[in-house]
C-alpha cells in the first residue's frame, strides 16, 4: 500500500487551512534550501475562491523551528521539563498510564482530544482508548464548539451536520437569519457569501448582543440580552402563528410533533419576549416578516445561542421556527451550524466524544458496539460504555481520574473555570500531552510529545458543509517530531503488544480502516477514499459507495428520522444558570477576535497576529465607563463567582450597557475562562460559555 506519510512534495502542494472548519483551500510551494513554504489561497476551491484571512496566510510561520516544539520532554527530579530521547518519553508515558491503570482500573485513565486533529488521528486516538486503555474516559474540545447544535439537529431530522447544504447557496437565498456568529472575525472568507446574498436582493438578519463588524451587513440587527437567544426565537414562533405564516403543508406532510411545540410558543407573548431580550417589538414583527416573506430562506446558529447551559433547547427553538414556516429539506432553505474548529465536524464523527463510535454511531447501540468491534477485532462486550463529556472529565481530573494524555487541546485557556481545571491538572497523578507547541496545559505535563502539523502529515478533514477533504503532506517536519499516529502506535507497542498490529501509521491505512468502520452508519465514508479525494474535493458525506457522488444537500426527500419526518420539541425559555444582581450586576459574554484562534495556542507565536491583536481587552459601553468612571485603554478588573480577571478597557457604542465582553485567546491575568460558568446543558454537555454575572471596576482606585 502506498504511504502518504513518507516522502514531503517537492513542487507546489495543494492543501488545506489548518484553522477554521471552511478548512479554505491553499498551495504551499516550498522555499529555497528547505526554509519552509509559502502561502497562497487557492482560486479553484469553491469555499474560499482564493481568499484566506491573516491567519490562513501566516500559517506557514508555526511551522518553523523556533516556534514550536522539537524534542520530547520529561519533567525531572528537580521538578523541571528537560529534553529526552522518544524512547524515554514514551516509556514514562506508557508506565505512568500501566502505573494507573494497575492501581486504579481503566476508567483512571483519561484521554482528551482536539478538533484540529485530521479524522484518521481522532479515529485512531478514540481506538486507542476504548481498546489498549479499555476506558470510557474520552472526550475532546469540540464538546466546546457545537455540540448543543449537534444534540438539537439529531433531535430534530435524525442526523447531525453543520450544515446540510453547501455554502454556496447561502448567496442564492432570500434571506438569512444568522444567530450568534461574528463571521467577519471568526472565519472571514465565508463573510463574501453574506455580502453576495445582498448584493443579489437577498436580505440578513443579525442576532447578536454586540454590533459585531457581521452585524454592521445585516439589513436588521437584533441585540438581545445574552442568554434570551431562547425567548426571541418562541416571540418569533409565537407571531409566525398569530399572524398565520405557518406553512401548514409542509407541516402536514414533512413534520411530527407540531401541536406541543406551537402550545410552548404561544405562551411567549410578544411583550413578554420584548420585556426579556430587550428587543423592540416592531423589530420582532419585521424580523418575523422579512423571513416568512422570503421564497427561500435560511436560519443559522454558531456559539452564540449553542455556547448556554441552554443551549440545545435554544438550537431547538430555531430549529422549530424553520420548520413551522416549511425551511428545511427545500432547496436554497432550511437550518444550519456554523462549525468552529478545524475538523470540529470530524472529529466528534469518528470516536473522540464520550458517546459515540466511529460513523456517528452511539456507543449504546448493540448493532454499532458489534460493527465497531468486528473491524477492531475486539469482543463487543469489551468496549466500555459512555463516558463523562469534556467539562465533567476535566472537573474529575486528581479526583476519581489520575492519569490524562491530551492531544491538540489546551484546557488551561479554553475551558471555563479555567483556574479550577488548571488547578485539576495540577492534581492529577500523572499528564502528557501531545502536541506542536509548549501550550499553557503542556507546561503543566509530566511529559510532552512534539508532534507534526497541517502541512507536514498527510490526512483528511471533514468542513462545515460534511466535505471530505484530503490534506496533503508538503515539507518533512523537524528532526525529532514524529506523528500522533505514531505516538499511538509506540504507546500500544508497550501497553499492548497483541494490539500493536491495529495502529498503522501510514494514514491511508488508517483511513481505509476508518470507511470499514464508519460504512452503514449516520457519517458513513465507505465510498470516499484518498483516490477520489485527489480528484475530487466535493465529496460530501454520507458516501456509502465508491461509485456515490456524496451528498452536499441533505433532506430532500426525507429526513433521517425513522418515519423520514422532522421533529417539532416543545421548548420553554428558562433564565440562564447566573443571571445579574446587586453584587455581580453585568452579564459577560465572550468570544474571538480576527487575528487569533481559539486558546492562541498557535496564533500567539506568529508577530504579525499578535501586533494586530496583542492582548486581551474588556469591551462596554462609553455609558457604563462614565458611570463606574473608566478610561479607554485604562485597566479594568472583570470579576465573577469563580474568580478575576485583567485587561484594558476598549469603549465602544456597539455593546449593549448591561454587558462586557472579553475575547478568550490569552492566559495569565487576562484569561477570560477565569471567569466563565461551567453550569452544563443536561442534553449535550456544553458550559455556558456566552453568558455570566460579573461585575466591572477600576484595577487601582485613581489618587
Amino acid at each position: 500500500m502506498p504511504t502518504h506519510a513518507a516522502h514531503p512534495a517537492t513542487g507546489p502542494t495543494h492543501s488545506h487551512c489548518p484553522y477554521c472548519a471552511l478548512q479554505c483551500g491553499m498551495t504551499l510551494t516550498p522555499n529555497a534550501a528547505g526554509a519552509g513554504v509559502t502561502v497562497a489561497g487557492r482560486a479553484d476551491f469553491p469555499v474560499n475562491r482564493g481568499a484566506l484571512c491573516g491567519k490562513g496566510q501566516s500559517a506557514a510561520q508555526v511551522l518553523s523551528a523556533g516556534a514550536r516544539l522539537t524534542t520530547p520532554l520529561v519533567r525531572s527530579a528537580a521538578g523541571r521539563l528537560e529534553p529526552a530521547g522518544w524512547d524515554e518519553a514514551l516509556e514514562a508515558v506508557a508506565a505512568g498510564l500501566a502505573r494507573t491503570r494497575a492501581a486504579h482500573g481503566a476508567d483512571a485513565c483519561a484521554v482528551f482530544g482536539g478538533g484540529g486533529l485530521t479524522n484518521e488521528k481522532a479515529y485512531a486516538l478514540g481506538k486507542f482508548a476504548r481498546t489498549v486503555l479499555g476506558t470510557s474516559q474520552i472526550d475532546y474540545n469540540g464538546r466546546f464548539c457545537m455540540s448543543s447544535a449537534a444534540a438539537a439537529g439529531l433531535r430534530a431530522f435524525g442526523l447531525d451536520r453543520g450544515l446540510p447544504f453547501p455554502l454556496e447557496d447561502i448567496p442564492r437565498t432570500g434571506c438569512v437569519v444568522l444567530v450568534g456568529s461574528n463571521p467577519a472575525e471568526t472565519m472571514p472568507p465565508a463573510l463574501r457569501y453574506f455580502a453576495e446574498l445582498k448584493a443579489n436582493g437577498g436580505t440578513l438578519i443579525v442576532v447578536d448582543p454586540r454590533r459585531t463588524r457581521t452585524a454592521d451587513l445585516a439589513d436588521l440587527h437584533l441585540a438581545p440580552r445574552p442568554g434570551t437567544d431562547l425567548a426571541l426565537a418562541l416571540g418569533m414562533l409565537h407571531l409566525v402563528v398569530a399572524e398565520g405564516r405557518v406553512d401548514e403543508e409542509y407541516v402536514r406532510e414533512r413534520t411530527a410533533g407540531w401541536e406541543p411545540a406551537r402550545s410552548a410558543a404561544m405562551a411567549h407573548w410578544p411583550e413578554y419576549v420584548e420585556r426579556v431580550t430587550g428587543v423592540p417589538l416592531p423589530h420582532l414583527r419585521e424580523a418575523v416578516r422579512l423571513f416568512t416573506a422570503a421564497g427561500h430562506a435560511m436560519v443559522l446558529t454558531a456559539r452564540g445561542p449553542e455556547q448556554q447551559s441552554k443551549g440545545t433547547d435554544t438550537v431547538g427553538a430555531w430549529i422549530n421556527l424553520a420548520l413551522a414556516t416549511g425551511r428545511p429539506g427545500r432547496p436554497l432553505s432550511g437550518y444550519g451550524c456554523l462549525t468552529g474548529q478545524g475538523n470540529g465536524q470530524g472529529g466528534r464523527e469518528h470516536g473522540q466524544k464520550a458517546d459515540q463510535l466511529p460513523g456517528y454511531r452511539k456507543l449504546t447501540d448493540p448493532a454499532a458496539r458489534a460493527h465497531v468491534a468486528e473491524v477492531w477485532g475486539v469482543p463487543p462486550a469489551s468496549l466500555p460504555g459512555p463516558g463523562r463529556s469534556a467539562y465533567e472529565l476535566l472537573d474529575a481530573l486528581g479526583d476519581d481520574v489520575h492519569a490524562l494524555l491530551v492531544m491538540g487541546s489546551n484546557p488551561v485557556v479554553s475551558a471555563p473555570r479555567a483556574a479550577h481545571i488548571e488547578g485539576r491538572l495540577r492534581a492529577l497523578g500523572f499528564l502528557a500531552v501531545a502536541d506542536v507547541v509548549l501550550s499553557e496545559t503542556a507546561e503543566l505535563a509530566d511529559v510532552v510529545l512534539p508532534v507534526t502539523q497541517w502541512a507536514e502529515e498527510t490526512g483528511t478533514t471533514t468542513n462545515l458543509e460534511g466535505r471530505v477533504l484530503l490534506r496533503r503532506r508538503a515539507l518533512a517536519p523537524p528532526p525529532g517530531v514524529r506523528s500522533d499516529l505514531d505516538v499511538l502506535r509506540d504507546l500500544t507497542a508497550r501497553l499492548a503488544p497483541e494490539r500493536e498490529k491495529g495502529f498503522p501509521t501510514d494514514p491511508q491505512e488508517v483511513f481505509d480502516e476508518l470507511r470499514r468502520a464508519s460504512a452503514g452508519g449516520p457519517a458513513d465514508y465507505a465510498g470516499i477514499s484518498y483516490a477520489r479525494l485527489e480528484r475530487d474535493e466535493a465529496l460530501h458525506w454520507p458516501c456509502p459507495e465508491p461509485g456515490h457522488p456524496g451528498t452536499p444537500r441533505l433532506f430532500l426527500d426525507r429526513f433521517a428520522t425513522e418515519d423520514g419526518r422532522a421533529r417539532f420539541v416543545p421548548v420553554t425559555h428558562r433564565p440562564a444558570a447566573e443571571e445579574p444582581d446587586a453584587q455581580y450586576p453585568l452579564h459577560l459574554t465572550t468570544g474571538r477576535v480576527v487575528a487569533q484562534y481559539q486558546s492562541g495556542a498557535q496564533t500567539r507565536r506568529v508577530a504579525e497576529l499578535n501586533k494586530a491583536a496583542p492582548g486581551p481587552f474588556v469591551e462596554l459601553h462609553p455609558r457604563l465607563a462614565a458611570r463606574l468612571g473608566i478610561a479607554e485603554g485604562e485597566t479594568v478588573t472583570v470579576t465573577s463567582r469563580r474568580g478575576e480577571a485583567s485587561a484594558p478597557a476598549r469603549l465602544t457604542p456597539a455593546i449593549r450597557q448591561d454587558t462586557v465582553f472579553m475575547p478568550f485567546h490569552w492566559p495569565g491575568r487576562g484569561r477570560a475562562n477565569t471567569l466563565t460558568n461551567p453550569a452544563l446543558d443536561p442534553t449535550s454537555g456544553m458550559p455556558e460559555f456566552k453568558v455570566c454575572a460579573v461585575r466591572l471596576e477600576r484595577a487601582q482606585p485613581r489618587d
